[in-house]
């Protein structure tokens, strides 16, 4: 089986796994089917088939896996919401299309050689940085929940961490490919400029209070060190780092000890102060609701 049948029949079990979770969520407030919630399911899977068309005649031999990936965990994410509330879901639809578009056009663009992204790799790096320090501006940036992600421009509001983690990844692709021999024999001085940027990035992300993106970024990082140097030393150093940062942040940070706190014990029998409103309520009715 070639690569885009074999990413075909994939998206195929995707398409049938998100019918029957509509299907299934209209069947538990309706104790029916109902035609328009499996559309959803259908302009979904159209939606991936369409990039899946793009992708077999743009890159023929790319990885099988990512794009039935992509689709599984945004099938997941569509699903919670339309539970929620269908009219999110159509928005979030809309969303979809945007970004698989998006992706098509990349991959026009893209398709005879991706490997010139690579002269602008420290662009990238730098404009990721940019793009995280935006949120903490004090008139683009809001805060929600205690953690600063949004910007907000006129009707337009967006988290720039979302495009940020593109541009480290293209970032980290270019550096680390151009590096990987002299990295692996671990030579300190070519570890400047990576984590030069690196640092900053995850500075940024602590000050946003947004860890849970700088876990994931983190994590990205190691494996692709790992994949360019094959040494686990690093990795297991980088683990042993983040570990020691994140003991560290927890005793500093209020809004990070408090989330630790609401996912080891999100209920409690008796009442707790509930800095939303100021009252003492159980926890499942304040901050871990």
């Amino acid at each position: 089986m070639t690569y885009r049948n074999r990413e075909l029949a994939n998206l195929v079990v995707v398409g049938v796994l998100t019918a029957l979770g509509f299907a299934s969520v209209y069947i538990a407030r309706q104790e029916v089917v109902s035609t328009a919630s499996l559309s959803y399911a259908g302009f979904f899977f159209a939606l991936y088939l369409a990039a899946h068309l793009v992708a077999r005649l743009t890159v023929p031999y790319a990885d099988p896996y990512l794009l039935p990936m992509a689709a599984l965990l945004t099938a997941i994410g569509l699903t919670e919401i339309y539970r929620l509330n269908p009219t999110d879901a159509f928005r979030q639809g809309l969303w979809i299309v945007v970004a698989l578009a998006a992706f098509a056009i990349t991959l026009f663009l893209l398709q005879h050689d991706y490997r010139r992204l690579e002269s602008y790799k420290y662009l990238f790096g730098l404009g990721a940085i940019a793009l995280l320090i935006l949120p903490a501006l004090p008139v683009l940036g809001t805060s929600v929940n205690g953690a600063r992600l949004w910007v907000h421009v006129g009707s337009l509001q967006f988290q720039p961490g979302e495009l940020a983690k593109i541009f480290l990844i293209v970032f980290l692709a270019g550096y680390l490919r151009e590096k990987r021999e002299v990295l692996a024999q671990g030579r300190l001085k070519d570890f400047g400029p990576l984590l030069l940027i690196w640092g900053g990035a995850m500075l940024v992300l602590i000050e946003t209070n947004d860890l849970g993106s700088a876990l994931l970024y983190f994590g990205i990082f190691l494996a692709m060190l790992y994949v360019a140097t094959g040494r686990a030393l690093y990795v297991a150093l980088g683990t042993g780092l983040f570990v020691a940062g994140a003991f560290a942040v927890y005793h500093m940070v209020e809004h990070v000890r408090e989330r630790i706190t609401i996912w080891l014990h999100p209920w409690t029998d008796h009442a707790v102060y509930c800095a939303i409103n100021g009252k003492m309520l159980p926890r499942q009715d304040c901050a871990s609701y």
